[in-house]
């Protein structure tokens, strides 16, 4: 296992900054997804520790070395790609070892650690068969078995399972725990799918143009999401946002009203606020008395039902508009819509007009023009994480101070 450090990495193409000051700390025997969209620079940020890119800037530490000039071999580290990459002439066994016997390992040595990687990614039996005689899952093992014998400090895997089908995924990615389990070493997996970033890993590091939007546990990204980017990009589907003005008794948007206390918030009446809510977290009115905070009731019309068989994702209009007079963008992009989910028996209909209601203490608010997050939950107003743990520590420090003059 080893602890993996970037300080201040920045690589650059030319007039192209891919990755641009990145600071991560990843601790021993961690598993950690680094998740953005597609160029966001996750890639280039995983070549940096591999020794396949350069930085422009900044340093790379593996356990206590400083790696950023020593070659990919001499860093401790196995890739796992998503292109399986297996020699086609070659058995399983062969495939497996190939790495070893460039290194000039014995034969013992080889055969045990082979037979040991096989074991854990459950090969037994199939060492003597050719890669086309595999099914993809099988071949997705024997890659990740090659980089098992290493025996490495850290295991770098770039989107392994993005090739295979939608089952084989999810059985790949339980796999991939267990392997972690048993292992117990570090693993740094690139990945766009949010759905293995948030079933697989101890945090995430959510990326955006090659920079750094925010590194935490899972359900922390989901619940506390430190900007609006990380706020739409986690969780499926996606947040919904409606911006609005703040106003002295809460926030005010083309469609609705919400109250809340305003006296939290580090803005003024007048500002321009985002809202954001999850499709969950909207309910039908008749189900407001089951809620914590419920807010008032919001006029909407249904436009599209999605069945997804353990639920049902329901499109709002809030002005009686359908998306069926919208150009496809305006209704992707359109304020005036709202995306709720709810249980499968519920009797809704298409072009119904319904009465909904939000969960206040699930109500998300974020600053407009800088996209940070200003409030998770309005129940009662809070603060993102930092500014609740600068508070506490200067509540905590006037009190000692109060003490003492006492």
């Amino acid at each position: 296992m080893a602890r993996v450090r970037l300080n201040d990495v920045t690589k650059r193409y030319e007039d192209i900054t891919a990755v641009n000051e990145m600071n991560l700390e990843i601790e021993d025997g961690e598993f950690i997804c680094l998740v953005g969209p597609s160029g966001c620079g996750k890639s280039t940020t995983m070549e940096t520790i591999a020794g396949l890119t350069k930085p422009s800037e900044g340093t790379v530490h593996i356990g206590d070395t400083d790696v950023t000039k020593l070659p990919p071999k001499d860093r401790g580290v196995s890739m796992v790609f998503q292109n399986i990459a297996l020699f086609p002439h070659m058995d399983v066994y062969d495939n497996i070892s190939f790495g070893l016997r460039l290194r000039k390992y014995d034969t013992e040595e080889i055969d045990a650690r082979v037979d040991q990687a096989s074991d854990i990614v459950q090969l037994e039996g199939m060492l003597d068969r050719m890669p086309d005689e595999l099914s993809g899952g099988q071949q997705q093992r024997v890659a990740i078995a090659r980089a098992i014998v290493r025996d490495p400090d850290v295991f770098l895997m770039d989107e392994p399972l993005a090739n295979l089908d939608a089952k084989l995924r999810v059985h790949m990615r339980t796999e991939l725990q267990r392997l972690h389990k048993q292992l117990d070493t570090t693993i740094i997996y690139v990945t766009h799918d949010q759905a293995e970033a948030m079933t697989m890993s101890d945090r995430i590091a959510v990326i955006n143009a090659g920079e750094l939007q925010q590194i935490d546990p899972p359900l922390v990204c989901y619940n506390e999401p430190v900007n609006l980017f990380v706020a739409g990009f986690i969780g499926s589907p996606s947040m919904n946002f409606v911006d609005g003005e703040l106003t002295e008794k809460g926030l005010a948007t083309d469609h609705f009203d919400l109250e809340f206390d305003v006296d939290g918030l580090e803005l003024a009446p007048g500002d321009a606020v985002t809202m954001g809510i999850r499709p969950e977290d909207i309910y039908p009115t008749a189900q407001s008395t089951t809620l914590p905070s419920s807010s008032a009731g919001i006029d909407a019309t249904t436009d599209v039902l999605e069945p997804m068989g353990d639920e049902i994702f329901v499109y709002l209009t809030l002005d009686g508009s359908s998306a069926e007079t919208m150009t496809s963008t305006e209704a992707s992009t359109a304020s005036n819509q709202l995306q709720m989910s709810v249980d499968p028996d519920s009797a809704i209909d298409e072009g119904e007009n319904i009465t909904v209601v939000l969960d206040r203490s699930k109500v998300h608010l974020f600053e407009t023009a800088s996209g940070d997050a200003v409030a998770h939950g309005i129940e009662t107003v809070s603060k993102p994480n930092a500014d609740r743990a600068s508070a506490k520590v200067e509540a905590e420090a006037e009190a000692d101070a109060g003490g003492r003059h006492e």
